[in-house]
């Protein structure tokens, strides 16, 4: 059982920049994808960006051009850099990653690391 744990949130004014992680206990390499997620108060978890293991990434047409995901599979971590954040991206954010086939997909989530853009 691979865990997920991130880190790198906090408070920060709007125009502000963060770099999250996401630190796993095992190997990544084998993972079909890897992303971040966010959730904002009254709202549905969505997807913000993921990156497949050929590196290849997919954003949410929010981040396009302000948040950039990457993954280092010798450090088993996943990134997130965030970058001319406003108000709209406070939310709590989740790591995920998910491994196998279609029939036998499994999900791994890490317990989420809070994200508040204020002045």
């Amino acid at each position: 059982q691979v865990q997920l744990v991130e880190s790198g949130g906090g408070l920060v004014q709007p125009g502000g920049s963060l770099r999250l992680s996401c630190a796993a206990s095992g190997s990544i390499f084998g993972f079909n994808a890897m992303g971040w997620y966010r959730q904002a108060p009254g709202k549905q978890r969505e997807l913000v960006a993921d990156i497949t293991r050929d590196g290849i990434t997919n954003y949410v047409n929010s981040a396009k051009g302000r948040f950039s995901i990457s993954r280092d599979d010798a450090k088993n971590t996943v990134y997130l850099k965030m970058s001319s954040l406003n108000s709209e991206d406070t939310a709590v954010y989740y790591c995920h990653g998910e491994i196998g086939p279609a029939n036998r997909r499994e999900h791994f989530w890490g317990q989420g690391t809070q994200v508040i853009v204020s002045s």
